[in-house]
């Protein structure tokens, strides 16, 4: 049997646009997500709609966990009996243990995978599997493949507006003073991935309004003067507003162009209802 050149594995925080979805040789592996004790498989027993209902109208824990290692052993085991090399892209190193599930799978396998660690998620991971796809199409070796993409990844930018603070209250990572008060104040945060793969607040602004300014005016000011062509816009069941944003942008950049799609559910846990997200490589 003649196997197939590269099969690529990411995880369910990817966004998957309908190409990537329907390509034969990319292989999602889900996260999972925990409410109290039930358990649901990220992007397979548990819809959107039924996790913002019972993140809105919830009152237990809600959690994410990354895939075992032996899950990623198994299905290394079947890739490598099909395909010469894989590639894993994964959600950053320093938001999740998914990658080093991946390693861990590999190594009890036995075969042999080139890891890119995205410090990133969503958008951030896909941007790098389109591209890595093109250097395939290019005849690029898997290893120069790889190479290139570790490369790609300081290039990642990325600005996230927090619709609701009341998940990241309940994940823990806003006190009950902070979350009082901003909600009080109306406070809209804007977070960042930073180079390291770690969530960091990059600036608090007051009023929504005031709060997508800021995101038309970071894309307006990467436009002119780093000359960027492609904007993702993630959100979180606020598609409305992502196409509004990209229609304002437009407005100011109008060569731009844009990729909207919403987050999967397993980043929903964390960012809430309405979050709103620019993603772009420069």
């Amino acid at each position: 049997m003649t196997l197939k050149k590269i099969a690529w594995l990411i995880d369910s925080s990817a966004y998957l646009s309908n190409a990537l979805k329907n390509h034969p040789d990319i292989y999602v592996i889900p996260l999972n997500i925990h409410f109290g004790v039930e358990q649901f498989v990220d992007g397979v027993d548990l819809t959107p709609d039924q996790l913002y209902d019972r993140i809105r109208n919830g009152s237990e824990s809600i959690k994410t966990s990354q895939p075992s290692a032996g899950e990623f052993a198994v299905l290394y085991e079947k890739l490598s009996k099909e395909y010469e090399s894989i590639i894993a892209i994964h959600v950053s190193k320093n938001l999740s243990g998914t990658l080093s599930s991946s390693i861990s799978g590999a190594e009890i396998a036995q075969v042999q995978v080139e890891f890119i660690d995205s410090s990133s998620l969503s958008a951030g991971i896909t941007g790098l599997v389109e591209k890595g796809l093109q250097l395939q199409e290019e005849g690029k070796s898997y290893e120069k493949i790889a190479v290139e993409l570790r490369e790609m990844v300081s290039k990642f930018r990325n600005f996230i507006l927090i619709g609701n603070l009341t998940q990241l209250y309940k994940g823990g990572r806003l006190s009950s003073v902070q979350f009082y008060l901003g909600s009080l104040l109306k406070i809209k945060p804007i977070i960042q991935i930073n180079e390291q793969g770690e969530l960091k607040e990059l600036d608090k602004v007051r009023s929504h309004k005031k709060a997508i300014q800021y995101l038309i005016n970071k894309a307006v000011e990467a436009s002119a003067k780093d000359g960027l062509q492609h904007v993702y816009i993630m959100h979180a069941n606020a598609e409305q507003q992502a196409n509004d944003l990209k229609d304002a942008i437009l407005q100011q950049a109008p060569h731009l162009q844009f990729t909207v799609g919403e987050i999967s559910t397993s980043l929903a846990v964390h960012a809430g209802e309405d979050t709103i997200a620019l993603l772009w490589y420069l």
